[in-house]
């Protein structure tokens, strides 16, 4: 397997020759190490993991402390893929400013390649000044958890011809302001498609389509451990959570039993050594 790092140039070039790019979250150092082992190229940091680590019920209470923490767990563990952090909700909406600081704390601080933000046009602005800044900006439109609520709820976007025709300007926008990336979540496949054949950088689909130029997916979604609810569009490829539970009962039996620890999971003294106390 390549162990070269992954870069810009390298996704751009994959986008190019028609070659598919992988994208798996992370959210510590063995999650990391894990997923960069496997050869996926790009990691996100994303806020998700207010659901699927803290336990909140949203992306909203994320804040930039609890971001960079797992960044820098993050960024221990993959030493190849190509690692973005995800701005929290309101580390960038109140001045542009604000959006730069923030962002270079995630390259200064956390050791992440590249910086991930939701919206549209309107965040072409945003996008333009981290740019400008010298900070790679992974743009994200469609559905965007951190506004799901202005969104009526976590629903399909870009369903009928106005709001589609809305997030192919959005798109050509942020990749006008330099955007080099952009995660489409949630919209139609016809729609992503068309988005994907417009933009010259790389689009990155969940439930999206197979036509984008890759795809992510939330690694607590795909290995089963996440139990509260399951997207339409995550394929579970292996259900950890009844094994792990099955293993910690067996635990808790066999500890109250009395059978573990046995003689090999224990350290030996001589007789003779414990009489002389």
């Amino acid at each position: 397997m390549d162990r070269e790092k992954v870069t810009i140039s390298k996704l751009q070039q994959k986008k190019e020759s028609g070659n598919k790019i992988t994208m798996m979250t992370a959210y510590d150092y063995p999650m990391a190490s894990l997923v960069d082992e496997s050869g996926i190229d790009t990691i996100l940091v994303g806020d998700s993991l207010g659901m699927v680590v803290l336990g909140y019920d949203s992306t909203v209470p994320v804040t930039m402390d609890e971001m960079l923490h797992h960044c820098k767990a993050v960024s221990r563990g993959a030493k190849r893929s190509f690692i973005i952090g995800d701005m929290p909700f309101m580390s960038y909406h109140v001045s542009v400013e604000q959006a730069v600081e923030n962002a270079g704390r995630f390259i200064k601080e956390s050791g992440c390649d590249a910086i991930k933000l939701e919206g549209g046009s309107d965040m072409a602005p945003v996008v333009r000044a981290i740019v400008k800044a010298g900070i790679p900006v992974c743009a994200h439109i469609g559905l965007t958890p951190q506004t799901a609520t202005m969104l009526s709820g976590f629903k399909v976007q870009g369903k009928d011809a106005e709001s589609a025709r809305e997030l192919v300007e959005s798109a050509r926008d942020l990749e006008a302001a330099g955007a080099f990336m952009i995660v489409m979540e949630c919209i139609p496949d016809l729609l992503a498609s068309r988005i994907t054949e417009t933009l010259a950088i790389p689009t990155i689909g969940i439930g999206a389509g197979a036509d984008c130029d890759g795809q992510v997916l939330v690694f607590h979604d795909l290995v089963g451990l996440f139990e509260r609810f399951t997207p339409k569009f995550v394929k579970q490829y292996v259900n950890l959570s009844p094994m792990i539970k099955a293993a910690l009962v067996q635990y808790k039996n066999e500890v109250e039993e009395g059978t573990f620890p046995g003689p090999e999971h224990s350290f030996s003294m001589k007789k003779e050594e414990i009489e002389k106390l």
